[in-house]
C-alpha cells in the first residue's frame, strides 16, 4: 500500500472515531476542510507540516497518521520505505517505527541536503525530540538558542514548540530523530 492510501485510511478512522466533521478537525488542525478531504480520498500528497498540524489537531503522534499494522518481529529496510518529503525535496523523512498503544515513540532517519534548512511547526504538547547525527554537521535553532553537532553527537529537547534543523556542513546532513511522548 503506498504512502497516501495510509494516511488516506489512518485520517478517516482517526477522525470519524472521534465523531469529528472536516470543517470540526479543519478548525483544530487549522488545515483547510478542501486538502482534509482530498488527503481523506488519496488524492494529494500531504506535506510533513500539513500531518504535523492534522496530528497536534487530532492530539496524536505525527506516526499514527503513517503506521501500518505491526508483526511481533519486523525488520526494515531503507530502500523499502517512501520517505515524507518536504517542499522541493531537500528534506526526507525516513519513518522506521511509528507510535502504536504499546510504544510511546516514533524513530526517523532524515536527510538534509547541503546548504539547506527544515522549519517544523513542533509537535504535541510534552512530546521530547531526541537527536543523533550520523553524518555531516547540524545546526539546530530550538528555543531561541543555538546548537551544533557534529557526527555521534547527540540532543535531546521539548518538542512542542517550533525548531529549525540547518544543514551547515558539506555533504548531506543524516540523522536519527526519536519523538518520544510520556504516558
Amino acid at each position: 500500500m503506498n504512502i497516501n492510501s495510509i494516511i488516506a485510511e489512518n485520517l478517516k478512522t482517526l477522525r470519524t472515531e472521534r465523531n469529528l466533521s472536516l470543517g470540526q478537525l479543519a478548525e483544530l488542525s487549522n488545515v483547510s476542510k478542501v486538502m482534509l478531504s482530498q488527503i481523506e480520498k488519496g488524492d494529494t500528497n500531504p506535506t510533513i507540516n500539513t500531518l504535523w498540524k492534522i496530528a497536534n489537531g487530532l492530539k496524536i503522534p505525527y506516526t499514527s497518521l503513517l503506521e501500518q499494522k505491526e508483526h511481533n518481529t519486523c525488520m526494515i529496510r531503507k530502500i523499502d520505505l517512501n520517505p515524507q518529503v518536504a517542499k522541493e525535496g531537500h528534506y526526507r523523512v525516513y519513518c522506521y517505527y511509528t507510535n502504536t498503544p504499546y510504544r510511546n515513540f516514533e524513530f526517523f532517519q532524515i536527510e538534509l541536503d547541503e546548504g539547506y534548512s527544515y522549519k517544523s511547526v513542533g509537535h504535541s504538547k510534552k512530546s521530547e525530540e531526541y537527536i543523533m547525527v550520523l553524518e555531516g554537521e547540524l545546526t539546530l535553532k530550538v528555543n531561541n538558542k543555538i546548537y551544533t553537532l557534529n557526527p555521534n553527537d547527540s540532543i535531546s529537547f521539548p518538542a512542542s514548540n517550533q525548531h529549525i534543523y540547518i544543514n551547515s556542513g558539506k555533504g548531506t546532513l543524516k540523522a536519527t530523530i526519536t519523538n518520544f511522548y510520556p504516558a
